[in-house]
């Protein structure tokens, strides 16, 4: 998928709607904007972000796919298979 900033656009179709978030997430996780931004919130804005993010990964990941995916591990050991993230 080739992330377009400009296409960026919410509540006309479930799929753009995806496409618009994937390409947020993708802008999101851009170093420089990720250190320009962390070093401006506050200590409360970045518990209240980081709470409904975790929420939403543990709803829509497992355990695996969260190693996977989020931490980037590709050879995780698991201890417990029903643990949470």
């Amino acid at each position: 998928m080739k992330y377009d900033p400009d296409k960026i656009c919410f509540g006309l179709t479930e799929e753009l709607d995806r496409e618009s978030f994937a390409t947020f997430l993708w802008l999101s996780g851009q170093p420089e904007f990720a250190q320009t931004l962390s070093s401006r919130i506050s200590c409360e804005e970045i518990d209240t972000h980081v709470t409904a993010f975790m929420t939403l990964l543990k709803k829509y990941l497992d355990k695996q796919e969260y190693h996977r995916f989020f931490l980037q591990e590709e050879d995780h050991h698991y201890t417990t298979p029903d643990s949470s993230l």
